[in-house]
C-alpha cells in the first residue's frame, strides 16, 4: 500500500517507470514525484467553520478573540495564532536546506525557493524568481541549448528560457537529501541535482551549520562532446521586509586555506536593520572546472545582460570589486558558474554551496541579542560566511556517510513498509523547518539580574551550557517555542536523535516549575485576566519569536493552563522517559523536587478524593477546544502513568517513603478509572453522563503508550509486581481494537488515519471541532501504541492513512498540518506533533523491553 503510481493509469505508470529509470544515484526508498504532478484533492481550505451545534461552547471566546485581535493589529503586533489570516495552502513545498536552529531555506519540489526562515520564527512564502539554476550546452563553440530548470514563466526576467518541460523531471525526498533528475529534451543529457544538508545524528556540531550543497550530476548519453555550463542565481534577500529597504551589496570570494577545499564565489550582504546576514554562493575548484561569477544583475528587470553573457561563452564575467549599496527599492542579485567538458559517454560531478552567517539575532520583543549555536565554532562577528562555504564543501562528502550508515539499516528493512520508510525521515523536516532557534547559552544569559525573570537568575544548568538552548515552535501558524503538551508527542524524535537537545529543553521547563511571573495577561477563552506563570506549574510553552522566548513564557492566551490537567503530567512522563534514555541520575535527581511539585498540584484536581484526578468542565488539556468532565480516558490515563513513573523514581532514588506514597495514590487511582471509565470494551471518554460521555477516543491511551515505551509494563511472560501495574493489559488491548475498528476502519476504511472522537454507533463525534478531526501527530502515536502492544499490521495501516492524505492526496508534504477534515478542510500547517512518527521507530526498535531498575 502507499506506492505514488497507485492512483494512475497504465500508461501514465509505464510513463512515470521510464523516467524514474534516469538519474545519479537516486535511491529508491523516499518520496517521489514528478514536477507535473497534480495532487487529487486541490481545493483544501484552512479552518472549518463550526457546525451551528458547535458554535455555543465557541461564541464567547471568537467575541474576545477578534477585540484582542484587533487590539494586536492596531499595536503593530502579529497575534501568536492568526486565526483570521490561516496559512493558504500550496502544495509546492520540499526539502529544507540548513542544519538546525540556524534558520531555514525550503526548496520546494518544482525547484522554487519558497519558503524562508532566516529570522527566527519568522515565515515568509516570497518566491524570488531570480533564485534558479540554469543549464547551458555548447557544441563545437555554439551554444545549442540554454534553459532556466523552472517550469515556471514569471513576468520578470523576460530574456531567459523559461517554462521547462515537466514532463522531463522529477523529484525524490529523503530527509535531509533531495534528488532532482532532468531530462533535456531533445540533447541527450541527464542532470541529476542532488541536495544535502548537514542533519546528523547524534551530532552537536555539524548539525548545527547554517549551509546545503548542491551537488550537481552531468550525464552525456549523445555520441559528441560537449560543454556545459551550469549556473545559480541568487537575489540578495533574506525573505524580509527588507529585501528591498537598501543598503545591499554583493561581491566576490574566494578561500584557499589549508584544511579545506579551495573555493570562490559571491557575497551577498544584506543589511537587515537588526540581524545582518551574509548569504554565499560557491563553487569549489577541481580539475576541469572553471568558475565564474557575476556580482550584479537587476532580477526585476529583462536579466538580458548576464542571460547573454552565458549564452556568449558559456562563462560569466567575474568583476573582482564589490557593486554599490542598493538604494531603498532596488532589487540586486548574483551568480556563480561552473563550466566543463563532457565527452561522450561521460559523466562529470560538480557542486554549489548555499551558506549564510546570521550569527547574532534578537527577537522582536527583544532587547537582548542571543548567538546561534554554530558561532561557537565559526565566530560571530557576521565575516563567517566564506568559512562557512569552504567547510561544507570540505566535509559534505563525510556528512553524506553519516547520513547513509544512519538511514540505512531503517531503509534496508522489508518488513517496513516503503511509505513508513519514506514519512519517517520526511517528517524531520520539522527539526529544522519549524522556526528553529538553537543558541548559545551563558550565565544569567549574560543579562542584567533585575531584567530576567527568577528562572533565568539562577546559575545556568550546566547541561544547557554545554549543548545549548533549544527551540522550535509548535507550528508555522502557531508560534510557541516548544509547546509542551506537543513536545510530549514529537520529543521522540529528539530523544532518540539528538538526546542532549532533549535534556536542554527540559532543564528549561525544570527552571520555571517552582517559580511564578505575576504579570497579567488576558485569558480569551472565558475572559479575564490571568498571571503570566503560577508556581508548581509547567508552562505551555516557553514564548513567542515576537515577544522574548525563554524569558516571557506562556504566550498561549486562548486558556489559563496552569490548571490544565496534561502539562504537569507529561513533565513527569518525559523525564522518565528521558532517564530511561540516558540514565543520568544527576538529571534525575535535578527533576525530582520539580515532579513531586508538579505532582502534589495535580492531585489537587482529585474532587471527590477518589485519587483520580477530575477535568473541570472546559477544554483543559491539548485538546483545547473539545470539553471534557470529570474522571476522563486521557487525563485520568495520564495521571495514572505519572504516578507509575513517580513510583520508579522514587525507587531509583532511594526514597522509600515517597515511593510508598505514590503507590497508595496509584493503588486508589486505579480502582476509580475502572469504576467510573470501563465499559467492558473501551474507556468511556469522561464520565460526565453526558450524550458524548461514550465517545471511543483515538488518544486516550496516551498514558499506557508512554509507560509502555519506558519500559514499566510486563512483557509477555514477564513477572513484575502486581501492585506496580497499571492498567489490564487485556483491557488497554480490547481498547486498541475498538479504536482500530471504529476510528480507523469505520473512518473511510483506514485510508485517512484516526477520527479523535467517533460514537459506539460507528458515527463521528461531532460534538466538538476537534472531536471530528484527524490529528496526525495523535494518529502517529496511536500507530505507535499498537505496535508496542503487537499489533503490528493495525498500526501501519492506522498510520498510512496520514502518509496517504499528506503525501498522495492533498500535496502536505513538508507542511504536515495537525488536522484536517474528512472535508475538504486542514488546520495549522508546519506543525509539530507528526514527529511523533519517531514514537513508531522507537516501538519498532523495541525500544520498550528495555529495563532500567530490577523492580
Amino acid at each position: 500500500m502507499g506506492t505514488r503510481q497507485e492512483l494512475l493509469s497504465g500508461p501514465e505508470v509505464r510513463k512515470l517507470e521510464k523516467l524514474f529509470q534516469h538519474g545519479a544515484g537516486v535511491p529508491d526508498q523516499g518520496w517521489r514525484i514528478p514536477l507535473d504532478h497534480v495532487f487529487p484533492r486541490r481545493g483544501m481550505k484552512p479552518n472549518a467553520k463550526p457546525r451551528f451545534k458547535q458554535l455555543k461552547d465557541l461564541y464567547g471566546v471568537f467575541y474576545r478573540y477578534f477585540f484582542w485581535w484587533i487590539k494586536k493589529k492596531t499595536g503593530n503586533k502579529r497575534p501568536f495564532i492568526d486565526a483570521l489570516n490561516p496559512v493558504q495552502l500550496q502544495q509546492i513545498y520540499g526539502v529544507p536546506l540548513g542544519g538546525l536552529g540556524c534558520g531555514s531555506i525550503c526548496r520546494g519540489w518544482k525547484g522554487d525557493f519558497c519558503r524562508w526562515a532566516l529570522l527566527p520564527g519568522i515565515y515568509s512564502y516570497d518566491i524570488k524568481m531570480a533564485n534558479q539554476f540554469t543549464v547551458c550546452v555548447r557544441r563545437r563553440g555554439q551554444t545549442t541549448y540554454q534553459q532556466v530548470l523552472s517550469t515556471r514563466h514569471p513576468s520578470c526576467l523576460t530574456e531567459w528560457n523559461w517554462s521547462y518541460s515537466p514532463s522531463h523531471a522529477y523529484y525524490h525526498a529523503l530527509y535531509p537529501r533531495a534528488w532532482t533528475v532532468y531530462e533535456l529534451p531533445g540533447q541527450n543529457i541527464t542532470l541529476t541535482c542532488r541536495q544535502v544538508s548537514p542533519v546528523l545524528p547524534h551530532d552537536y556540531k555539524d548539525s548545527s551549520i547554517p549551509a546545503a550543497v548542491f551537488v550537481w550530476t552531468a550525464e552525456n548519453h549523445g555520441k559528441e562532446e560537449v560543454d556545459i555550463s551550469l549556473m545559480f542565481t541568487f537575489q540578495n534577500s533574506i525573505g524580509a521586509e527588507t529585501d528591498l529597504s537598501g543598503g545591499h551589496w554583493n561581491e566576490p570570494f574566494s578561500v584557499n586555506e589549508e584544511g579545506v577545499d579551495p573555493i570562490s564565489g559571491i557575497l551577498l550582504h544584506h543589511q537587515h536593520k537588526t540581524m545582518p546576514c551574509t548569504i554565499a554562493l560557491g563553487i569549489p575548484h577541481k580539475e576541469g572546472i572553471r568558475v565564474t561569477g557575476s556580482t550584479s544583475f537587476n532580477p526585476a528587470g529583462s536579466g538580458k545582460e548576464i542571460w547573454r553573457d552565458l549564452m556568449y561563452d558559456g562563462e560569466l564575467g567575474s568583476p573582482e570589486a564589490p557593486t554599490n549599496k542598493t538604494v531603498k527599492g532596488e532589487a540586486l542579485a548574483g551568480a556563480v558558474c561552473a563550466s566543463f567538458k563532457l565527452p561522450s559517454g561521460g559523466k562529470q560531478d560538480t557542486e554549489f554551496v548555499l551558506a549564510w552567517d546570521m550569527p547574532l539575532i534578537k527577537f522582536v520583543g527583544s532587547c537582548r541579542t542571543y548567538k546561534r549555536w554554530y558561532t561557537r565554532w565559526f565566530g560571530e562577528d557576521g565575516t563567517a560566511a566564506p568559512k562557512l562555504a569552504a567547510y561544507t564543501v570540505s566535509h559534505y562528502p563525510e556528512w553524506e556517510r553519516t547520513i547513509e550508515e544512519w538511514q540505512r539499516p531503517i531503509l534496508d528493512n522489508q518488513s517496513y513498509p516503503e511509505w513508513y520508510r519514506s514519512a519517517l525521515f520526511n517528517e524531520l523536516y520539522f527539526m529544522s523547518d519549524g522556526g528553529t532557534i538553537w543558541l548559545v547559552a551563558e550565565d544569567n544569559d549574560g543579562h542584567v539580574e533585575n531584567n530576567l525573570p527568577p528562572w533565568l537568575r539562577e546559575k545556568t544548568p550546566a547541561h544547557i551550557m554545554e549543548y545549548g538552548r533549544f527551540g522550535y515552535m509548535e507550528g508555522h501558524e502557531y508560534r510557541m517555542y516548544n509547546t509542551y503538551d506537543v513536545h510530549h508527542y514529537a520529543s521522540f524524535a529528539l530523544a532518540m536523535l539528538w538526546p542532549q537537545l532533549e535534556f536542554s529543553i527540559q532543564y528549561d521547563y525544570a527552571l520555571t516549575i517552582l517559580e511564578e511571573d505575576r504579570s497579567w495577561q488576558p485569558e480569551l477563552w472565558h475572559g479575564g485576566w490571568m498571571h503570566r506563570k503560577t508556581i508548581n506549574s509547567v508552562p505551555h510553552d516557553l514564548g513567542d519569536p515576537y515577544d522574548e522566548p525563554f524569558v516571557h513564557v506562556n504566550a498561549y492566551v486562548m486558556h489559563d493552563t496552569s490548571d490544565w490537567r496534561d502539562l504537569n503530567l507529561k513533565f513527569v512522563l518525559q523525564v522518565f522517559r528521558d532517564y530511561f534514555v540516558g540514565r543520568d541520575k544527576d538529571f534525575l535527581a535535578f527533576m525530582w523536587p520539580r515532579a513531586q511539585s508538579v505532582m502534589t498540584k495535580a492531585l489537587t484536581w482529585d474532587t471527590d478524593q477518589d485519587g483520580m484526578i477530575d477535568n473541570s468542565g472546559a477544554a483543559d488539556q491539548t485538546y483545547d477546544a473539545w470539553i471534557v468532565t470529570g474522571a476522563s480516558a486521557y487525563c485520568g490515563g495520564l495521571w495514572l502513568a505519572a504516578l507509575r513513573c513517580m513510583v520508579e523514581i522514587a525507587n531509583i532514588l532511594g526514597k522509600d517513603e515517597e515511593e510508598q506514597h505514590y503507590l497508595a495514590v496509584m493503588q486508589r487511582a486505579k480502582t476509580a478509572y475502572e469504576q467510573k471509565l470501563w465499559n467492558g470494551e473501551y474507556y468511556n471518554y469522561d464520565c460526565s453522563g453526558r450524550s458524548y460521555s461514550n465517545s471511543i477516543m483515538a488518544g486516550a491511551g496516551s498514558g499506557h503508550w508512554y509507560i509502555r515505551a519506558c519500559g514499566l509494563v510486563p512483557e509477555d511472560n514477564e513477572v513484575m509486581d502486581s501492585d506496580r501495574e497499571v492498567l489490564p493489559l487485556d483491557h488497554v488491548a480490547s481498547s486498541l481494537r475498538k479504536v482500530y475498528d471504529f476510528n480507523v476502519m469505520q473512518f473511510h476504511q483506514g485510508t485517512m488515519g484516526a477520527v479523535n472522537g467517533m460514537r459506539p454507533n460507528g458515527k463521528k463525534d461531532v460534538t466538538s471541532m476537534q472531536s471530528e478531526e484527524v490529528w496526525t501527530g495523535i494518529t502517529y502515536a496511536l500507530a505507535a501504541s499498537m505496535i508496542q502492544e503487537g499489533m503490528v499490521d493495525e498500526g501501519f495501516q492506522t498510520a498510512y492513512g496520514v502518509y496517504n492524505m499528506c503525501y498522495l492526496q492533498c500535496g502536505f508534504a513538508f507542511q504536515t498540518p495537525e488536522a484536517y477534515l474528512e472535508r475538504d478542510f486542514f488546520r495549522s500547517l508546519g506543525y509539530m506533533r507528526p514527529l511523533a512518527i519517531w514514537a513508531m521507530q522507537w516501538a519498532l526498535e523495541g525500544r520498550h523491553r528495555a529495563r532500567v531498575t530490577s523492580s
